[in-house]
């Protein structure tokens, strides 16, 4: 007697038409023909039967809060790093709970099973930090909730930084971030990547860095970054994000650095739909785009995962939660579009996403977390081009979120309709 059975599923390794049996909250088979009976059954019908979208850069404090105090009116990161600092006084941890739980329902209902969110610990109430710890509790039955200490304001620039960065770090916060290009100078930006390291390193913990996120190809801090992850033996447990710098660096100077982030293990985590929207303010034309050399890093042997960054709070002002919106954006905007290259946008929101933010269980295979999605596509290529519809998304193996397939209605004029929108079970809070 199994959990759950999935019947007739195309997996994203490219086998068609298997079953998958669950118990106790772990995959047991993924075979052909599975026989027995099951709690609860379905037919996947052909459709797509994928690992659970991974997020790797969110910033769950600020999501949903568009347009309190105001909006962002020149759409620029500094705009908005302003704004937000407008808002932090103002909001409650209430109103960061609130906001957080209810992203986090339409996250999981979108097929998203982890995300790893920034938390400014540049507040000396920790606000932030005192909600999203509650929220990771409270959601974990629907996703998992990674947090990395973030002093968003620079760990050098502002005066209580490092101490809120370490107290958050004590309250369980699980990763350390920073924001080098953002300190007063290159130097300060330098020593604060060497003094979070160095924390990482003492603690035992990962680092996540928002590194270079800036139009000026002299920004030099993945440089910095690389050269202390393999200077304190933290290979495999940094990640660079954004990197946006790289889009306007010589060719020359990349071609060294490349090598040196492959060879000090770091992963790299572009954030499509924000990069493009924020970068390139002050070009007139030809205007630069913002997105890091997704291809070169790939191609050099680097981790790289996509991450959404924002939905509807003072850097930009749209979003849904869809992992899939990402993969697009990042495949038109790199234009990685032959059929290997989009294949691989598609693990740029799957696979690589978890390997960066260290996921264990993860996957359709036996003895993995029954955690996986059914997407109304055949194929990943499929799943992108339609930003596939979910038809069920399964925790522990146990259904979370369902839905019927959507359906066309053509009317004589050539209206269309759609029908059908996923909803969670259960909601978390």
């Amino acid at each position: 007697m199994f959990d759950l059975i999935v019947k007739n599923a195309n997996l994203t390794d490219g086998r068609i038409g298997v079953d998958i049996a669950c118990n106790s909250g772990k995959i047991v088979a993924v075979e052909a023909n599975i026989s027995g009976e099951a709690r609860d059954t379905i037919d996947a019908e052909g459709y797509l039967v994928s690992p659970p979208f991974v997020d790797p850069h969110f910033h769950m404090d600020a999501t949903l809060s568009l347009g309190t105090p105001r909006t962002n009116v020149s759409g620029t990161l500094l705009e908005g790093i302003g704004l937000w600092g407008e808002l932090k006084p103002i909001q409650s941890v209430d109103d960061i709970i609130e906001r957080a739980l209810n992203y986090c329902d339409l996250a999981a209902a979108k097929g998203i099973g982890a995300i790893r969110s920034h938390v400014d610990t540049c507040d000396d109430e920790l606000k932030g930090v005192q909600a999203l710890l509650e929220v990771r509790e409270k959601v974990k039955d629907i996703l998992d909730l990674q947090l990395v200490a973030f002093p968003q304001d620079g760990l050098l620039r502002d005066p209580t930084a490092m101490e809120n960065t370490i107290r958050a770090l004590e309250m369980g916060v699980d990763v350390v971030g920073g924001i080098p290009h953002f300190e007063r100078t290159m130097s300060d930006g330098a020593k604060s990547v060497r003094l979070l390291c160095e924390i990482a390193e003492q603690r035992g913990l990962m680092v996540d860095m928002h590194c270079d996120e800036s139009d000026d190809p002299h920004s030099r801090h993945i440089e910095t970054l690389a050269y202390e992850a393999q200077r304190l033996g933290l290979q495999g447990r940094v990640a660079g994000s954004h990197l946006t710098s790289m889009h306007s660096m010589d060719n020359y100077y990349v071609s060294k650095l490349i090598p040196l982030i492959a060879e000090a293990g770091v992963h790299a985590i572009p954030n499509p739909l924000i990069n493009i929207m924020l970068q390139g303010r002050h070009d007139t034309y030809p205007k630069r785009r913002g997105q890091t050399r997704v291809r070169e890093l790939r191609d050099a042997g680097i981790t790289v995962g996509f991450g959404s960054d924002c939905m509807m709070d003072p850097w930009y002002s749209l979003g849904k939660a869809d992992m899939l919106d990402v993969a697009f954006m990042g495949l038109h905007v790199g234009q990685l579009s032959s059929r290997a290259d989009m294949d691989w946008c598609f693990d740029a929101v799957t696979v690589n996403s978890a390997k960066i933010m260290g996921l264990s269980g993860y996957g359709v295979a036996k003895g993995c977390d029954a955690n996986f999605i059914i997407l109304q596509a055949d194929d990943k290529i499929e799943a992108i081009r339609l930003r596939a519809h979910r038809l069920a998304v399964v925790r522990h193996g146990t259904i979370i979120s369902k839905a019927h397939p959507i359906t066309h209605t053509i009317s004589r004029r050539g209206s269309s309709r759609l029908v059908n929108e996923a909803r969670l079970e259960n909601p978390s809070g």
